[in-house]
């Protein structure tokens, strides 16, 4: 059977704020190197044989800087980007990629499913456990990977193997009495997430335990919708599936499960203390990333995004700048930041979903300054690339082209305009903005008006398919 990679990346990993945002988030990021956690990822799954083209399950809103990354990448010239109108959780995203695959594939493939947004510190280890895995796969079980636990752990489940490598049972997250004990015992293992079955054996099995999930799936790839190498699911048979995570939907109701040994130096980032155990550290403990001054600092985090950072006489501290936020708690709190995360959901504040640079399918806009009737952004257009035919009811705007060539079309005008050159947008007057260059583009863009929302857009014609304001 060939290896079907199934990629999730619909996670949003809010114990990473300030620099995880709902519009920007954790599997997107560069954490430990020059790739992100998602092209990490693909990149761990490149040199294995008999691989048919990746399968990534997406949020609608994350589908072009995805698109972005894997391209980006360059390691596969084929590949699907399965689209979720809304969040479900794992089971129907899993259930989902694997009709698809059937759809789209003629073989029953073994189902490799991976989060995005993991770290493997061993990718050789990785890709021999996965061989003994897709073994047990096309004998017909559905396998978990069981991470050696190298401490007791109280951030994660647990799984317990029984007999001939079965699993008895997964275990909630222990108290650290009860995980010491798991540790000593030996068949206790860190559940990883990652799991692979054929097919055909996870919608048999779906069908048993949970078969209202599999007939909405199957709506919602029969009448989902193609679009270059987006797939979307049809949102209304979406609406109506229930939400579940894999395990709880199946993994521990099936008596089919087995349970792999897997020690491949595993992490699932899924705090800032967890990032700090892996990153490399100076000669006092410390992680540092960008402009970083410490003096007598130890055992700390300081991540500077946007200005410099100053520490002194600090211990056991996570600091974490960002143009518009910055984060500091000592390092055993580091979980407590999701509390952090949900005030600023509640209270609708910016911070929450987006940075102030906005990345678009056309390149990105970053909000400089903004006041009550005026704010000023720096857009920055890819070559070839142009924003849709538009109007605003409630702005004026001004386009200063700082470097590049802009070619507008400004109501029944079309012009084009180079380094210092300028024009204006009056309210209501359609407009389109594109780079015909090269090399991108780069202006300067000042609104005046009554409401200055990113809402303030009737859309005529786009090239990416998007409403509204996506």
């Amino acid at each position: 059977m060939p290896i079907q990679p199934v990629i999730l990346a619909g996670g949003t990993g809010t114990r990473l704020w300030p620099l995880s945002r709902e519009l920007y988030p954790k599997q997107l990021l560069n954490l430990t190197d020059e790739h992100s956690l998602l092209q990490t990822t693909l990149a761990r799954i490149s040199p294995m044989p008999d691989v048919l083209p990746p399968i990534i399950v997406v949020g609608e809103e994350h589908r072009f800087l995805t698109r972005a990354q894997v391209e980006a990448l360059g390691l596969f010239p084929r590949y699907h980007l399965l689209l979720e109108p809304l969040g479900r959780n794992t089971a129907p995203a899993i259930c989902g990629a694997a009709l698809f695959s059937r759809q789209t594939y003629t073989e029953d493939p073994v189902l490799l499913m991976m989060p995005a947004d993991h770290l493997i510190a061993r990718p050789d280890v990785f890709i021999r456990t996965v061989a003994i895995a897709r073994e047990k796969a096309e004998d017909g079980h559905l396998v978990t990977f069981g991470i050696v636990p190298d401490h007791p752990e109280t951030g994660y489940g647990y799984i317990r193997r029984g007999d001939d490598g079965r699993v008895d049972s997964f275990v909630e997250k222990p108290d650290l009495t009860t995980a010491e004990k798991y540790v000593a015992d030996g068949n206790y293992f860190w559940n990883s997430g990652i799991f692979a079955f054929s097919a055909t054996t996870l919608l048999d099995e779906l069908c048993t335990f949970t078969p209202d999930i599999v007939n909405s799936m199957e709506k919602a790839v029969e009448d989902g919708t193609t679009d270059g190498v987006f797939f979307r699911f049809n949102r209304s048979a979406m609406e109506k599936c229930p939400s579940d995570s894999i395990d709880y939907a199946l993994m521990e109701k099936t008596k089919n499960a087995v349970v792999v040994e897997a020690d491949f130096g595993w992490n699932d980032i899924g705090s800032w203390r967890a990032l700090c155990e892996v990153a490399d550290k100076d000669e006092h403990g410390n992680v540092t990333s960008g402009d970083v001054l410490l003096e007598d600092v130890e055992n700390c985090l300081v991540r500077s995004e946007d200005v410099l950072v100053t520490a002194i006489g600090l211990r056991d501290t996570l600091i974490v700048e960002t143009a518009d936020a910055v984060l500091v708690a000592p390092m055993d709190r580091a979980q407590d930041v999701k509390a952090v995360v949900n005030r600023l959901k509640k209270e609708g504040r910016s911070e929450f979903y987006t940075h102030i640079t906005v990345y678009r399918p056309w390149g990105s806009y970053t909000t400089l300054e903004i006041q009550d009737r005026f704010q000023i952004k720096r857009i920055t257009v890819n070559p070839g690339a142009k924003l849709s035919s538009q109007l605003h009811h409630h702005r004026y705007e001004h386009w200063v082209v700082v470097s590049g060539t802009a070619r507008v079309e400004n109501g029944d005008q079309t012009i084009l305009l180079r380094e210092n050159e300028s024009t204006y947008i009056p309210l209501g007057t359609t407009h389109r903005l594109e780079n015909p260059g090269v090399i991108p583009l780069e202006l300067i863009e000042v609104q005046i008006g009554s409401y200055l929302g990113e809402d303030d857009i009737v859309r005529f014609d786009d090239e990416y398919g998007r409403e509204k304001h996506l």
